[in-house]
């Protein structure tokens, strides 16, 4: 439980008073109120594109504010930049991290700190300290690569903590991190708010948020919504505050066993020519027709090459073909094309840039991926055909946007997850690939693209997402596995694990070994 709240200062930490910020056809921040006093656990709610983000860009000094002011504890500040934050107290750990791979923990923390605060040589000490002081135990001479993505989280933290942090913004801090390891943190952030620190903790998991903080602000549409004591409200509460109406949001989906298999991989071993890569070892994995699976883990255990390998941008020699089938054809050695003919759908992690073009309209996004689908004829593109496939996923899975001609960089991330995951599944795949399906996207883009995946493998398609959100795997699937160092736990039914037992997986820790380890191919 989240410690008592703390007694109201007359001068709080922080305080925002009618912040405003506007872009071009978009009022991100409407005259948005906000304090937070000195050691409160503070949590930010709200939708994509509720104005979140630019919020905290305000706040630390990234963006500066069209109108409105900002009370660094009573006195008046004008943010200019990240440094001028950093020499108040303010530290952020952003969602995706900054640190260079290559150099050492301690060298990452002297770049942050700047020629001032010593030589790497110098700071070991004092990050020894503060990172035991604080439960996050570091080593200061490790290579970064070398670090698991918990203890990535805990430099980011620990170099906030070296240069006299008092207010401490966390971007979606459990995100890449396993049940036990979001705990931990949970117990270093509780010492931080009992020692004064303030913190402001964004998160789309709502049981973190009852779970840890003692105050919540809810911005919708630019502005604040409401305020509430999370520990006093239920999932469903939070949820309305967010998106106004929460009905069918924090559904239940029925599980059920599937038919024959149709994704059957055997044996896949591959060695990642990428030093600071994973590769696969002796991979056994079976997703059947009517099913959805489930992979759990930690970001950079192997994710990203089952994925290439499984999508065809990873080839493996025509006589390893049979490592991967699609029912009965032996597919690892095909390129993305001809997986897909024989059924594929493909999500990739990335949005921008893999799953979506970003300069390019909705409409030739579509025709991307779709083009096998009726949508070229004698080598000319059929634009009205295009045209209207874009307005159907549009329209069908609730994507903001002007029209199907808008470009895919100016939307939201949820909306262009769900236009990606739309144009996926319109194409009736007998086998769709999701990777992180809702990542970072807010509760109705979250529960929108739920109904859709359920609706699909209802329809009797075999469905494998790949996620690091365990309540999002529990909620969906119907079998679960884990991946950890390249290694697949064996996968279970939904009802038979627990989130204690697949976060241990998550650590690597099996009921008994996968396949015996094959030569890397």
């Amino acid at each position: 439980m989240p410690n008592p709240v703390p007694v109201p200062d007359p001068t709080p930490r922080l305080q925002l008073r009618r912040i405003s910020k506007r872009y071009p056809g978009c009022l991100a921040n409407d005259a948005i109120d906000l304090s937070i006093q000195p050691g409160e656990i503070h949590a930010l709610l709200g939708e994509n594109g509720a104005g979140k983000s630019t919020l905290m860009k305000i706040i630390y000094g990234v963006t500066q504010a069209d109108s409105g002011e900002l009370l660094w504890q009573g006195q008046r500040q004008l943010m200019r930049n990240p440094a001028q934050a950093r020499s108040l107290g303010i530290g952020m750990v952003f969602q995706h991290f900054s640190l260079f791979e290559t150099l050492s923990v301690a060298q990452n923390i002297a770049l942050a700190m700047g020629a001032k605060a010593g030589t790497p040589k110098a700071l070991e000490p004092k990050i020894r300290e503060v990172s035991q002081r604080y439960g996050m135990a570091l080593e200061p001479d490790r290579l970064v690569h070398s670090l698991s993505m918990g203890e990535r989280q805990r430099v980011e933290i620990i170099r906030c903590l070296m240069q006299d942090i008092r207010l401490l913004i966390l971007d979606e801090p459990t995100s890449v991190l396993t049940p036990q390891e979001a705990d931990e943190l949970f117990v270093t952030l509780r010492r931080l708010a009992s020692e004064g620190c303030s913190i402001l903790f964004i998160s789309h998991k709502l049981g973190e948020v009852r779970a840890l903080c003692h105050s919540a602000t809810v911005l919708r549409g630019g502005r604040v919504a409401g305020h509430c004591v999370p520990a006093d409200c239920s999932d469903q509460q939070l949820a309305q505050l967010m998106v106004g109406e929460a009905a069918g949001l924090l559904a239940h989906y029925p599980k059920v066993s599937g038919g024959p298999a149709f994704l059957r991989v055997q044996n896949l071993a591959w060695h990642n020519p990428d030093p600071f890569g994973c590769s696969l070892q002796g991979l056994d994995l079976e997703v059947r027709s009517g099913e959805i699976v489930g992979i759990a883990g930690v970001a950079g255990n192997g994710q990203d090459e089952l994925l290439a390998l499984l999508s065809g941008e990873q080839t493996l020699p025509r006589a390893d073909s049979q490592r991967i089938c699609f029912a009965e054809h032996a597919v690892a050695h095909l390129r993305p094309d001809a997986r897909r003919a024989l059924g594929l759908a493909f999500v990739p992690a990335e949005r921008l840039g893999h799953g979506a073009v970003p300069e390019l309209s909705l409409a030739d996004n579509a025709l991307l991926t779709a083009f096998q689908q009726g949508l070229v004829s004698h080598g000319l593109i059929q634009r009205d055909k295009v045209q209207a496939l874009a307005q159907q996923i549009i329209q069908r899975f609730g994507v903001k946007t002007p029209d199907a001609q808008t470009p895919a960089r100016s939307l939201s991330g949820g909306n262009l997850q769900k236009f990606i995951l739309g144009r996926e599944i319109l194409q009736q795949p007998r086998l769709l690939i999701a990777a992180h399906p809702t990542w970072g996207v807010d509760v109705g883009a979250a529960a929108t693209i739920h109904r859709a995946l359920i609706a699909l493998r209802d329809a009797g398609a075999a469905i494998l997402v790949i996620s690091e959100d365990l309540d999002e795997l529990f909620q969906i699937s119907d079998r679960l596995g884990a991946l950890c160092s390249g290694r697949l736990s064996a996968l279970k039914a939904t009802g038979d694990t627990t989130l204690v037992e697949v976060g241990g997986w998550m650590a690597g820790q099996f009921d008994a070994p996968c396949h015996p380890t094959a030569p890397a191919l």
